[in-house]
């Protein structure tokens, strides 16, 4: 296993199967008790070019509860950006004010870009249509809290598979640990072939489906997102799938009893509120470990546990 100290987390491809589980266990002692000093003297830089509320915050708050400080950019306008600065230049500036920088960019590798040319660790909140891990991390960690394995597990995948970068890194990850994947999405907004390119190399099984019905009792987790209306280039493309897929109450009459749905957020129309108060849902607590993960991943890179 590679050290953590000062390595970047960009992709969950870079990863091995033991190196994820040491990350979902660091978060599990975090979960447990938190150092409210580890990270003394350090800052994060919160450099968030497009609009976040958990992952910002919950980077921000896991650096505030160890004890460090952070300098924070929260939406692009306010930066020099705005001005015409490259993602290179806005980076080699912001490395010498800090100690990791957390990023999100509607550019696609932008998260690469960053750590080429940072001195420091980069932690990837998001670039583009492309990956999430740090997301994925909290899902596996959310996962294996419910269901105690993530080997031979049934997901489904639902929604927006085309743009959810949650969904690409996610159904990767749980290819490397054996899980069945269901991929539920219309037509137009099914898994990128690159993304099932990468799960026949891993020998992941998997099937694409426009309708999860059927395939409800079969499963253990139900992963639903948004159809996100920002990545349409065209409006009547967006309004023809924005409703494809809403989970109510009636679709959870024959679900198994450790079935449990989870959902990136923020949710839109997609989960319907009476779902929140059945045993099934679990997706605020999942946003919640985002807490816990990121606190884990910030302590690993900069060589505290």
């Amino acid at each position: 296993m590679k050290p953590f100290k000062n390595r970047n987390i960009i992709s969950i491809k870079d990863f091995t199967k033991e190196e994820i589980m040491h990350i979902l266990n660091t978060a599990k002692k975090f979960k447990i008790k938190v150092n409210p000093i580890l990270l003394k003297h350090k800052i994060l830089a919160s450099l968030f070019f497009e609009p976040s509320t958990r992952t910002r915050f919950s980077f921000e708050s896991a650096m505030e509860r160890l004890g460090g400080s952070i300098i924070s950019l929260a939406e692009a306008k306010s930066s020099s950006a705005s001005k015409g600065e490259s993602v290179s230049d806005s980076i080699k500036i912001v490395d010498k004010y800090c100690d990791v920088i957390a990023m999100r960019h509607s550019l696609e590798g932008s998260a690469r870009l960053a750590s080429e040319v940072s001195n420091n660790p980069i932690l990837n909140g998001g670039d583009g249509a492309n990956q999430h891990p740090t997301q994925t991390f909290l899902d596996l960690f959310s996962i294996l809290e419910t269901q105690k394995k993530l080997k031979g597990l049934n997901v489904a995948l639902v929604g927006d598979l085309k743009y959810g970068r949650t969904t690409h890194s996610l159904a990767y990850a749980l290819g490397m640990f054996g899980a069945r994947l269901f991929f539920i999405a219309p037509p137009s907004l099914q898994m990128p072939s690159y993304v099932t390119h990468d799960l026949k190399k891993l020998k992941a099984k998997y099937s694409t489906h426009t309708e999860p019905e059927r395939i409800m009792p079969k499963l253990d987790i139900f992963y639903a997102t948004r159809i996100q209306k920002e990545r349409f280039g065209d409006p009547m493309e967006y309004e023809k799938v924005k409703d494809a897929y809403i989970i109510t109450n009636k679709l959870l009459t024959k679900v198994k009893k450790n079935f449990k749905i989870l959902h990136p957020l923020p949710r839109v129309n997609e989960i319907n509120y009476e779902v929140d108060n059945t045993p099934y849902a679990y997706y605020f607590e999942q946003a919640n470990n985002g807490l816990f993960v990121r606190e884990a991943l910030l302590a690993l890179v900069l060589g505290k546990v």
